[in-house]
């Protein structure tokens, strides 16, 4: 069945480092769109994180952010958008508060932490922005509107103690997920990348079964799940190549581009970029 909807993670999929889209992974994309295809972006970055490389691909289709909390075009156009309560980010923030964790905030689509530290620098150069330090009573003072909160932390270890902990205390009322070493998403219940994509294939009028998706990591998984077909980067976490149907090329191989090429264009040899490994 042909693929009709074609929907990639950001970072470690379409984008090494920052905002920068190589051109090899702009020019697949613009081809599939000429083909018809659908092509969007599922991220778990801030919609105005991820607008920038929207605007570098030349598409204005749906962008799904915040790990599925919000599904927006570049024009504005806001299809579905998910927050966690707010007594509840209120709960989360006080939990880390007592903890002396770093935690941050998005709402307004404002990325907010208490001070400037190793955590906020480490993300506002990952992505490529600049936050706000607001103080404890900055972040308890814009508890509505948040798609996801997130903490940063230095080290895997600490990452997976500090999850577990979030999940122990809150797991009946949000989802809690690593997107990378350092990070915890927490997003309101229900609500991932999978969600997402079937909302959107739903609003499009598009089957599941054609649909696509190609991640990296471990909040790409629900998504890679629920496609029709799934392919995994080839600098991947085990974990996310064992669910997939296909392996590409790395990020810094363009195997996005490699992927578009040969599982949605099927261009196989004339494919104009490196093909796939196997």
């Amino acid at each position: 069945m042909a693929v009709k909807l074609f929907v990639s993670d950001l970072d470690g999929t379409m984008l090494p480092d920052g905002n920068v889209v190589s051109a090899e992974n702009i020019a697949a994309v613009r081809r599939a769109a000429e083909a018809g295809v659908t092509v969007t972006i599922a991220t778990g970055r801030m919609f105005e994180a991820a607008l920038p490389v929207a605007e570098a691909l030349g598409v204005d289709v749906p962008i799904i952010s915040y790990n599925g909390g919000l599904i927006k075009s570049p024009s504005g156009c806001v299809y579905e958008e998910h927050t966690v309560d707010p007594a509840l980010a209120h709960d989360l923030i006080a939990f880390c508060k007592e903890r002396g964790w770093y935690i941050q905030s998005y709402s307004g689509g404002v990325l907010r932490y208490v001070e400037p530290c190793d955590e906020s620098r480490f993300y506002e150069n990952s992505q490529k922005l600049t936050g706000e330090a607001v103080g404890w009573d900055g972040l308890f003072a814009h508890t509505s509107g948040n798609c996801k909160l997130v903490l940063v932390t230095k080290e895997l270890s600490v990452t997976l103690t500090r999850a577990e902990a979030v999940l122990a205390a809150f797991g009946e009322r949000v989802d809690v997920m690593r997107s990378a070493n350092h990070l915890i998403e927490i997003v309101p219940k229900g609500i991932s990348k999978a969600s997402a994509l079937k909302s959107l294939a739903g609003k499009l009028g598009i089957a599941i079964e054609e649909t696509m998706a190609i991640g990296d990591a471990y909040n790409d998984l629900p998504m890679l799940k629920a496609a029709g077909k799934s392919v995994a980067m080839g600098n991947a976490f085990p974990e996310v190549k064992e669910v997939t149907d296909y392996e590409t090329l790395s990020c810094e191989e363009n195997g996005l581009a490699a992927a578009i090429y040969h599982y949605v264009l099927g261009m196989g040899a004339d494919a104009p970029v490196p093909m796939t490994r196997g």
